[in-house]
């Protein structure tokens, strides 16, 4: 066993240090909106992932976002967002990233766009130009989630063959519609023994950016485990929600966003609001969260810490202890944290201690926690494929 945790954990480190893995964030910011409750003088940290939502926050209204990641590829798509934001029209950009194909990319980055970008994000870009310049495999079919995408499409069109049900489904008018066309006509050709192999690989979870650690998580507090639970998420995306504004899930399947359909930047108005000098407090970071705040002097009302504690907490505890001590060193008074996990539960904070005057206190009796709101906000999720959401105060 140890062998195999072995092997899965340097798959996991070569996923994730030597390729962009999120094309788009996966974490659905209209839950955010209401668990942060952002303010004009918030400044915000979020982990950058594909940077739509860090884009979301500051439409939202807080002062500053610090996007924050230790892959630089992951910042290299915010910079590109933001520099299409400042040079391009709404028209052009939304060929760009709502439907992620635009037959002059190659013109437009290098007359425009290259030299708006910081050196590492040109440095990626630069090899990377083809993500844009095919109709076909659009920028949403690369990257490894855009690779484990490409998959899921070739199975539904070739192996389960569904793909004109697949398509009325995200046509459906009303949820029981949906429901009925999944539950008679989509999920048993669906889920056949092949595809629940291919999503027990640590390999195939590794492009997803799940780690073997958040694997066990789940399995260790989830009856039926990995499989169950990703077939059981599915069930509630498609049967518990409706599908007309769920652009999670549609670009994945289709390839692109429609303008009714898709995150909030992408949207007109919001555009030229982010163009108006918006986008210019999103700022881009290629460091740890711990390494950031450590070298910059900011005071963050607000973190969003999206899922990597679970990994922390397993391959890395003394840093995940570290990482909270820089919390609480640059938080301010009133700060309010949320974060997601694979499991149904982040027991390992009980573990925590935090040094305050030369004490050791345990980090969950600076906390306050507000379980209700979280679990009501986590079952109206779009994207439907974490174990649990949690928000939180930090006590002073």
């Amino acid at each position: 066993m140890a062998f195999f945790e072995w092997v899965s954990s340097k798959v996991f480190q070569h996923v994730h240090g030597n390729h962009l893995v999120y094309n788009t964030c996966w974490e659905d910011p209209r839950l955010d909106r209401v668990a942060l409750e952002l303010k004009p003088t918030d400044e915000v940290l979020v982990i950058t992932s594909a940077g739509c939502n860090a884009l979301d926050y500051i439409l939202a209204g807080c002062r500053h976002v610090y996007a924050v990641d230790m892959n630089y590829r992951q910042n290299a798509v915010l910079d590109l967002k933001k520099a299409a934001i400042k040079c391009l029209d709404y028209e052009d950009f939304f060929q760009l990233w709502g439907k992620g194909y635009h037959p002059r990319f190659v013109e437009l980055y290098q007359g425009t766009l290259r030299k708006e970008l910081p050196e590492l994000s040109q440095k990626f870009w630069d090899k990377k130009k083809h993500y844009f310049t095919r109709h076909r495999r659009t920028y949403y079919f690369n990257g490894t989630s855009g690779m484990f995408a490409r998959g899921i499409n070739f199975y539904v069109d070739r192996v389960a063959k569904v793909r004109p049900q697949v398509n009325r489904l995200f046509e459906a008018k009303t949820l029981e519609e949906q429901r009925e066309i999944y539950k008679k006509e989509v999920s048993q050709r669906f889920w056949t023994r092949t595809i629940k192999f291919l999503l027990n690989r640590d390999t195939t979870l590794s492009m997803l950016g799940v780690p073997r650690a958040q694997r066990y998580q789940v399995e260790s507090q989830y009856e039926g485990q990995i499989v169950k639970f990703m077939q059981d998420c599915l069930n509630s995306v498609l049967c518990d929600l409706p599908l007309q504004d769920n652009y999670f899930w549609r670009v994945y399947i289709q390839g692109c966003y429609t303008k009714e359909c898709c995150p909030e930047y992408l949207k007109e108005e919001n555009f030229q609001r982010l163009k108006d000098g918006l986008v210019d407090c999103v700022t881009t970071y290629t460091d740890s969260v711990e390494g950031f705040l450590r070298k910059h002097e900011v005071t963050i009302s607000r973190f969003v810490l999206l899922d990597h504690m679970d990994w922390l907490a397993s391959h890395l505890f003394p840093a995940l202890v570290s990482e909270w001590d820089a919390i609480w060193k640059r938080s301010a008074p009133e700060t309010r944290l949320i974060w997601r996990s694979g499991g149904m539960r982040t027991d390992f904070l009980e573990r925590v201690n935090l040094e305050i005057e030369g004490r050791q206190e345990p980090l969950m009796e600076h906390l306050k926690l507000y379980p209700e709101l979280a679990a009501e906000l986590h079952e109206k999720d779009r994207v439907h494929t974490y174990g649990s959401f949690y928000i939180a105060d930090l006590l002073k």
